[in-house]
């Protein structure tokens, strides 16, 4: 598993490249599938869980930066 051998700050940073590395981990991993559905029941406040990022307890495409959002960008939530 490589969110075992890999920093953990990755699995939790901000924004950004460490975010899709950690995305990208998780698609070799063989609990990936197990990992997002234990993050889904326990809904897990942030990070990337079984390929997912996850914000305020939700599957999101992409971590929004910081400050006001732009008054026509519509919400962006993944399906799953």
């Amino acid at each position: 598993m490589p969110c075992r051998t890999a920093p953990a700050d990755l699995f939790f940073a901000e924004e950004g490249e460490p975010l899709e590395r950690a995305k990208a981990l998780c698609a070799t991993c063989p609990c990936a599938a197990a990992c997002l559905r234990g993050a889904l029941a326990r809904r897990e406040p942030a990070g990337v869980w079984g390929g997912h990022l996850f914000v305020d307890g939700v599957p999101v495409a992409y971590k929004r930066r910081r400050g006001r959002p732009r008054k026509d960008a519509p919400p962006v939530t993944v399906q799953l």
